[in-house]
């Protein structure tokens, strides 16, 4: 079973996707497991963990509805308040769906570069573990920092740094451009309890102009700090269409894992994602776990 770890659904509206903006038209429509099946399974993928895109408590349920209609969502990865003083409350209310694997805040948005380390949210994260969640990271590299004292300080929670936290591959021109983005990934990659997603990076490359070697010094940094083992394909899909349709982002992850033995390849293509998720516990899914250590 080779799985997408990385993809959205919304039923777009400009007032709940204020994000899809000049430039981005391509996204403001409807994007539904209908139209993701055909070309995810032309891809090789049999299965997807759907990540939330908006930051409301209906549309983690939304999301949950959709994955309990089509057999393609594996996981879901929703939003609850963790800042909220009810949020044991909130996941409550929504853990016992099967689908639920984790949550994710927006922290890309957050002007404090440290916000990850704010009380109110440390405390959200330690009610985590409790119901067998695990935690999206969306940062960019400023943040970077703050998510290396966050996996320090919270040891148990399994953490997934998604899209390498969005470095700059457009602004590399010369060695050195990627400090200190490349010393904070593999900071944060000596932390076992984080695994890390080759996604989101077409979208940060020169749109429809990128060239498969613009990345491979991003995704050798990624293979040399985390290994296979803790690396998981997404393809960020539909936000990938800004740059790339989903055949060229699954080929781009393909070509550059295919010098890896079968094993390792077969981590990265749904492995990590599954054990990572608890995919094979959940529904009768039929994943099988990676090689290597659990986070």
């Amino acid at each position: 079973m080779q799985i997408d770890s990385h993809q959205h659904f919304w039923s777009y509206s400009a007032a709940d996707y204020p994000w899809i903006g000049a430039g981005m038209e391509r996204l403001a429509r409807e994007y539904l497991p209908e139209d993701l099946g055909p070309v995810a399974a032309a891809a090789g993928i049999g299965g997807t963990v759907a990540v939330q895109a908006r930051q409301t408590l209906a549309e983690t349920e939304w999301l949950l509805d959709l994955a309990e209609r089509h057999p393609l969502i594996r996981g879901v990865v929703g939003w609850v308040d963790l800042q909220s003083p009810h949020v044991a409350e909130q996941l409550g209310a929504v853990v016992d769906r099967k689908h639920l694997v984790g949550v994710r805040h927006v922290v890309q948005d957050e002007p404090d570069p440290r916000f990850l380390l704010g009380d109110a949210f440390v405390r959200g994260l330690q009610s985590l573990p409790a119901f067998g969640l695990t935690y999206d990271l969306l940062l960019y590299p400023s943040q970077l920092p703050a998510a290396i004292e966050l996996a320090a300080q919270l040891p148990e929670q399994p953490f997934v740094l998604d899209h390498l936290a969005k470095p700059r591959i457009t602004a590399w021109t010369k060695p050195g451009d990627m400090e200190p983005w490349r010393r904070d990934i593999e900071a944060l990659a000596r932390h076992e309890n984080v695994c890390c997603k080759l996604s989101g990076l077409v979208t940060e490359a020169a749109w429809r102009r990128w060239r498969p070697s613009d990345f491979t010094a991003a995704l050798d940094v990624a293979l040399t700090a985390f290994g296979p083992e803790r690396l998981m394909f997404g393809s960020d899909w539909p936000v990938c269409l800004l740059s790339g349709d989903y055949a060229e982002v699954a080929a781009l992850i393909r070509d550059f894992s295919g010098r890896l033995s079968a094993a390792e390849q077969a981590a990265i293509w749904g492995g990590t994602a599954a054990r990572f998720y608890g995919l094979h516990n959940r529904k009768g899914h039929d994943a099988e776990p990676a090689p290597g250590k659990a986070p």
